[in-house]
């Protein structure tokens, strides 16, 4: 049986290098390797590489912001998008690692608990390894996420409550069949995943730490692997410099924003979830009071934000940056709107926001707070109608 639970505190247990600082990696030795997460594979979970399943996740673009810096008055703001990976999703990382661990654990099958993105990660890379898929989630997920899913052949159980119920359910079937639920049993390696956004970054700035890094929040667990990820490349020697991390999360579903706020140090679930980030709805996280105490540690803050927000969000990506993106990766641009509001940034900073997911995931959402299309007909006459609006306009 796999250990992923501690026997004390049954808290979730995670990776641990033995002699991290003796470990022989430099900047050309990882130049020289593939552009996907896998250049960093001595600082993965993988005892032998042969058990690699990868679709290419990882090395996505760190984009220098031009038009958001004016808005927000930044002078260096960087934007992490990971919506090039193979399912659209930084979700793809966490699955690469997980399902390769998954073989060399040798299970027969693997699955995960998901509101959307890590469903399809799941399937994808459990297709590549040729294992069957299980995938848990609430009755409510966008269809989209659930078709992009089905399409690689995974069967979907659609369980009539929350998130933290289909997990539940996902964690009882993991137990009775020993499968491996990704975010469950192989969490432990899965999140190793995940940390590989701090190495491109720190990788892609020259080697150097941003002064910010502003990350959406479900789980709390994102947060937490970038930490760690930075933590490890210090004290292999590849970076210094102290980096100030953020959480975000949507104003429908904000518990460990409620606990930042009212300075407590322990999570309270709530059931009653209303946004559209449906990505991040998670209303008891289980990385929570984790990602708490490292929001803390390295002075960085928390902030909700609402639906208006990150519809604003959305369309300031598309029509500033070019950069389509689903309510749960934009929501970092809208907490970043209000940080600097709120005077936490320095306009001499260096921030990175973290773009989790491609907004061709829920073009439903675009769709119904977008403006109504021109429909007119085929004659010059009608064209020069519009092109009079369109000036007037």
């Amino acid at each position: 049986m796999i250990q992923y639970i501690c026997p004390n505190c049954f808290g979730a247990l995670d990776v641990v290098y033995r002699d991290l600082d003796n470990i022989d990696l430099n900047p050309e030795k990882i130049a020289s390797r593939g552009r996907d997460l896998w250049r960093y594979i001595e600082l993965l979970p993988l005892q032998d590489p042969r058990n690699i399943v990868s679709l290419g996740a990882g090395f996505t673009r760190l984009i220098k912001s031009i038009r958001l810096s004016k808005k927000f008055n930044l002078k260096n703001l960087y934007l992490k998008e990971d919506i090039t990976n193979p399912t659209h999703s930084f979700k793809d990382r966490a699955a690469s690692v997980a399902i390769s661990k998954a073989l060399e654990f040798k299970l027969n099958a693997v699955g995960c608990a998901s509101t959307g993105n890590l469903a399809a990660a799941t399937a994808a890379h459990a297709a590549r390894a040729g294992l069957p898929c299980y995938i848990f989630a609430p009755v409510g997920v966008e269809k989209e996420k659930l078709s992009h899913a089905l399409s690689y052949g995974a069967r979907i159980v659609l369980v009539e409550g929350t998130y933290d119920e289909a997990n539940w359910i996902a964690s009882r079937f993991a137990e009775e069949e020993s499968i491996g639920i990704v975010n469950v049993n192989i969490r432990p390696y899965y999140v190793e995943g995940s940390k590989t956004l701090a190495y491109e970054i720190c990788e892609q700035l020259g080697w150097r730490t941003p002064d910010h890094i502003i990350i959406p929040m479900a789980s709390g667990a994102l947060l937490n692997a970038i930490d760690k990820g930075l933590n490890e490349l210090k004290t292999i020697g590849l970076i210094d410099g102290d980096v100030k991390i953020s959480g975000v999360q949507p104003e429908g579903c904000s518990p460990i924003i409620t606990a930042y706020r009212e300075n407590r140090d322990y999570i309270k679930p709530i059931r009653n979830i209303n946004t559209i980030a449906v990505s991040l709805a998670i209303g008891n996280p289980g990385d929570g009071v984790y990602a708490l105490r490292t929001i803390r540690r390295t002075r960085g803050t928390a902030v909700s934000v609402t639906d208006r927000e990150i519809i604003e969000a959305v369309n300031d990506l598309a029509r500033l940056e070019g950069l389509f993106i689903e309510p749960g990766g934009a929501v970092t641009i809208a907490g970043l709107k209000k940080i600097v509001e709120e005077g936490l940034i320095d306009r001499d900073e260096e921030v990175v926001c973290l773009l989790t997911g491609s907004g061709l995931k829920t073009p439903h959402i675009v769709h119904e707070h977008a403006l109504e299309p021109l429909i007119i007909k085929p004659s010059i006459d009608e064209l020069k109608k519009i092109i009079g609006v369109e000036k007037i306009a």
